[in-house]
């Protein structure tokens, strides 16, 4: 009888611990009821793209996963490769903006080309597929998604992946979303990032945009290096108003 009862102690004592170690992990950067409410209200806005429900993926500065959330109200309302593509993203503009330099997902697009700055970088770093695929499916985007905790890896080159800089200009990690079209994706992303008073970036290889979306490709070639492809007139005008709108904290 000892061990019948010692046992489930044992385990609930872990997990408690895990809990309370990941909430600690997790104190810098937004909440996942914070993240749901923002993803929700971003989707809602003019983004371009397809008008779909959407992923949103935090971590923190160690690459941690600490939330992971969805606007739909079933798992299927959003198609289900994005969730882990979310969190791709969210890893991977953590891994690569540093205090005084933001690089999203989508700057990075031109750069990872055969003949670019950073060819190759879209094939280090994989995904933890043990992670990516474990687990309930039926928590997917809940409070108690499965990937919470873990550190997803992969490196993803398209809009959708921002740094998350507090009022402070302090690097805290990122944001990643997915389930639409690419820019409309980024475009979620930043109107999300904004909601949440995590935009105070200092710098970005877009100059005065930061980290924004750079529409500078012609016959293949983008100007600075940085460039993504044009998704669709409605897409760009959305990523343009965005700065707009939240060029008071981007400042």
């Amino acid at each position: 009888m000892l061990k019948k009862i010692t046992f489930p102690l044992i385990v609930m004592t872990l997990t408690a611990g895990i809990s309370t170690a990941n909430a600690a992990n997790c104190k810098d950067v937004p909440s996942f009821e914070d993240l749901q409410s923002a993803l929700k209200s971003a989707r809602t806005e003019k983004n371009g793209g397809f008008n779909l429900d959407m992923w949103g993926t935090i971590v923190n500065r160690a690459g941690e996963v600490c939330a992971v959330a969805k606007t739909g109200a079933n798992v299927g309302d959003q198609w289900p490769g994005s969730r882990v593509i979310s969190a791709q993203k969210a890893n991977t503009a953590n891994a690569f903006s540093l205090p005084g330099l933001a690089l999203s997902t989508a700057n990075l697009y031109s750069a990872v080309q055969p003949g670019g700055s950073l060819f190759g970088l879209q094939e280090s770093n994989p995904v933890n597929v043990t992670a990516a695929y474990a687990g309930d499916a039926t928590k997917f985007g809940s409070a108690k998604d499965p990937l919470v905790g873990k550190r997803i890896g992969g490196v993803n080159v398209f809009g959708g992946g921002l740094a998350l800089y507090n009022s402070a200009g302090k690097l805290v990690g990122a944001i990643g979303v997915s389930g639409d079209s690419s820019c409309a994706d980024h475009n979620i992303a930043w109107r999300t990032r904004h909601l949440l008073g995590m935009d105070k970036v200092s710098a970005g290889v877009a100059g005065d945009l930061k980290d924004n979306m750079i529409f500078d490709i012609t016959d293949g070639k983008s100007k600075n290096g940085f460039g993504h492809p044009t998704c669709g007139v409605s897409d760009e005008v959305a990523a343009n108003k965005t700065v707009i709108e939240n060029a008071p904290l981007s400042k």
